[in-house]
């Protein structure tokens, strides 16, 4: 099992749903956020129903590029090195192209681009040293195909994403002697702060438990990607690859 796993934006939402699961599991966690006060409430949470594990708390902003690569060494450091990141920082601000939100859709890209890009690059140099480690990088479903409206520069930064983390992986084809995996994932609805106050189709939406729990399933398994939870993302994905726009955009 990897036992040390490093989470970014755990003090809330998808990050803190996957700690606990993965703290159920045993695992050792590095929990980051701007928002220090939640992940020691979180921390101390975790620590009372597994005492067994260890869980340290390190202030990050992905937005303070160079700060990410002194972060993950100090959480390195605290636990003897990380076995897993996870790339979960995310930003759905954002409005339709040409319509004065410029502001916004580049905060949004630059947090979700920018920003993981930077994680990815202090988590690879980490595994590389290792020559192990296990990068999980969460997109979207909407990284699918190009969103309409407040969606365009979310699904286009969360498909900058997938392909960043694909490109990673084709990389280590090409490298032997290395056990260092990638997964992709794409969830669907899953219930959480950043979309609380967004009109979705809420027969699709699942509750933070639900959601997470999928998650963690496919970040243990190692797989290279997944939509998640399975259903009914998995199959409207693939219809979301080949449907026409003008159906895609109807349907997230």
């Amino acid at each position: 099992m990897r036992k040390n796993t490093l989470i970014t934006v755990a003090s809330s939402g998808l990050g803190a749903g996957m700690a606990r699961h993965l703290a159920a599991s045993g695992h050792n966690l590095a929990l980051t956020a701007r928002r220090v006060d939640r992940l020691e409430a979180l921390q101390a949470e975790l620590l009372a129903a597994n005492p067994s594990i260890t869980v340290t708390v390190h202030a990050l902003d992905v937005d303070d590029n160079d700060s990410v690569f002194g972060v993950f060494a100090a959480a390195a450091e605290a636990h003897g090195g990380l076995d897993r990141v996870i790339v979960n920082a995310g930003l759905g601000k954002g409005g339709r192209i040409g319509t004065g939100k410029f502001a916004a859709n580049r905060e949004t890209a630059m947090t979700n681009f920018v920003g993981a890009l930077a994680q990815c690059e202090a988590a690879m140099e980490h595994f590389y040293e290792r020559k192990s480690g296990h990068l999980v990088v969460i997109s979207s479903v909407s990284a699918m195909r190009g969103m309409p409206s407040s969606m365009t520069t979310y699904a286009a930064s969360k498909a900058a994403v997938a392909h960043l983390a694909e490109g990673i992986r084709s990389d280590l084809l090409t490298r032997k002697g290395l056990d260092i995996k990638v997964t992709t994932l794409y969830p669907g609805y899953i219930a959480s702060e950043m979309n609380e106050k967004v009109e979705q189709e809420q027969r699709l939406m699942v509750d933070t438990e639900t959601g997470t729990a999928a998650m963690v399933k496919y970040i243990e398994k190692e797989v290279v990607d997944a939509a998640v939870p399975a259903w009914p993302w998995a199959p409207i994905s693939q219809v979301m690859k080949r449907a026409p726009l003008s159906v895609v955009r109807k349907m997230v």
